[in-house]
């Protein structure tokens, strides 16, 4: 099929009625749960995930992404008027969005934030739309010790960028790959590591350990520490949304360099929007004539992290349905979506499946429109929510979480990993353990176990065959550089303060 007959093919998978109805739910409960504080992405895939078990493959990868990119426009609201980030990729855009909101101007940063988002997810379609099949084609002659090694270099990056210690995010991997190879081996059915108890048999369920580790560890961690407060409502009325020709004047180069910044680090793996758009800011600034008006309200620091996150939001579909190798937690349970309904992720997904894929790549488009026509009427209903009292929002959060965990296989036991999850998620924020390098390393680990024995077994056993293999070798070569600076940077600052200060 051409490149055009599998637009069409996408246009009308898309726009089914069916399709069309989980994507709007998506992005609307996205939006609705990106507004409240504390709750978060991973979060909030993770408590509507169960939904999407009664779903063909496709509606329920619509709906998911919906949520994905639904829950980064909605994060910005909270962020820009309460200083409040709705999502760890929204924390930059209350620098400047809220001390606009406090100069009157909340509903400007509001409509041209809604711009912004729209932007950077086009930019970062187009190039999902150009470069999936490329990589998909050249994916096409890996073999399994270059998937082994190209998920290792994800798991280190993951490790390595997650932010603080790489040897706690290397021990946070190890852990997920540990907890992914409980049950049974995929090659003699053994039972291992479950202890004796019949439940793990079949592994641990995937929806419990992301309930649980990111859902139920948030509601913990925010229980007394979020409350809602009073926003003046002249601020966000239809009339104080114009911007200024200034606004639009300082925007449009800020809009632009964001989704170059947000489509080039959507692609890698372990990175995504936080790291995207604090780039963004970062790069914005450094440019700046007046480098002292951002975290004062200018508007291009709220523009360039905006349209870099939700470009990456989009680019970061790239790796996981092209190699079938994620680049982020979130993607990772996108991953779990499609093995639970039966598909193998990985180049051939666009060949075996083109109405999923390019079905799913169309849902962006009309996405990003209903996110566009539903965030600006919307405002309003959005400041009343951020209002309710969180003592009242917390037990129905925790409702759904475990209705929606034992919806899945009616198992009580999947209901107490949940509760298990969650205290050690919590326990390990506390501990400042990062939690996503975790929930990779469980995804990815009986992958990589299947593709290391395959790769054994076509070898002989010769592990040379992982540095034969052009590609693998130099996928290596890369995961082994990241590896090094990563241990470089935890290793410097303790020479440093071991040295005592000199008078």
């Amino acid at each position: 099929m051409s490149f055009a007959d599998n637009l069409v093919l996408g246009l009308q998978t898309a726009l089914s009625w069916y399709n069309f109805f989980w994507c709007f739910a998506g992005v609307f409960l996205g939006t609705l749960l990106g507004v409240i504080p504390g709750i978060g992405v991973l979060a909030a895939i993770s408590m509507l995930f169960p939904l999407t078990f009664q779903l063909d493959a496709t509606a329920a990868l619509i709906m998911l992404a919906g949520i994905w990119y639904g829950t980064t426009y909605g994060g910005s609201t909270a962020a820009i008027l309460l200083n409040v980030p709705g999502s760890p990729a929204n924390a930059i855009t209350s620098l400047d969005g809220y001390p606009m909101t406090r100069q009157g101007r909340g509903g400007v940063a509001l409509l041209m934030t809604t711009v912004a988002s729209f932007f950077g997810g086009s930019v970062g379609i187009i190039l999902l739309m150009a470069f999936a099949g490329t990589i998909s084609s050249y994916a096409l002659r890996f073999s399994s010790a270059e998937y082994f090694s190209l998920m290792l270099l994800g798991l280190v990056a993951a490790s390595n960028i997650s932010g603080g210690s790489i040897i706690k995010g290397l021990i946070m991997v190890c852990l997920g790959v540990m907890f992914g190879i409980v049950g049974s081996d995929i090659y003699t059915g053994t039972r291992r590591f479950d202890f004796g108890i019949l439940d793990l048999a079949d592994g641990i369920n995937l929806i419990a350990l992301a309930m649980g580790l990111f859902g139920v560890a948030e509601v913990i961690a925010s229980v007394g520490k979020v409350h809602a407060q009073n926003v003046d409502p002249d601020s966000v009325k239809f009339s104080a949304m114009k911007p200024t020709r200034d606004d639009v004047r300082r925007s449009w180069f800020p809009m632009i360099r964001g989704s170059a910044v947000g489509s080039f680090f959507g692609t890698l793996p372990g990175t995504g929007p936080s790291i995207a758009a604090f780039m963004a800011y970062a790069i914005e600034r450094r440019s700046a004539k007046e480098p002292e008006r951002f975290g004062k309200g200018a508007i291009e620091g709220i523009m360039a992290p905006e349209s870099a996150n939700n470009a990456a939001d989009q680019t970061s579909f790239i790796p996981t349905l092209a190699l079938g190798i994620p680049g982020s937690a979130t993607m990772a349970l996108m991953l779990g979506a499609l093995m639970i309904h039966g598909i193998a992720p990985g180049p051939q997904l666009m060949t075996e499946q083109p109405s999923l894929f390019w079905g799913l790549v169309m849902s962006f488009w009309i996405g990003n429109i209903l996110l566009l026509i539903l965030n600006i009427p919307l405002i309003g209903l959005w400041v009343r929510l951020l209002m309710v009292p969180y003592q009242w929002l917390f037990p129905a959060v925790l409702m759904f979480i475990c209705i929606g965990t034992y919806s899945v296989n009616n198992s009580a036991f999947d209901v107490l990993l949940v509760a298990l999850f969650g205290c050690l998620g919590y326990g390990l924020r506390a501990f400042g353990y990062p939690a996503a390098p975790m929930l990779l390393g469980f995804v990815l680990g009986p992958m990589m176990e299947e593709h290391f024995r395959r790769a054994m077994l076509l070898s002989r056993g010769d592990l040379a065959t992982f540095i034969d293999r052009p590609i693998s070798a130099t996928v290596l070569a890369f995961t082994a550089i990241i590896l090094l600076w990563g241990l470089k940077s935890f290793i410097l600052p303790k020479k440093k303060t071991a040295t005592p200060p000199l008078a």
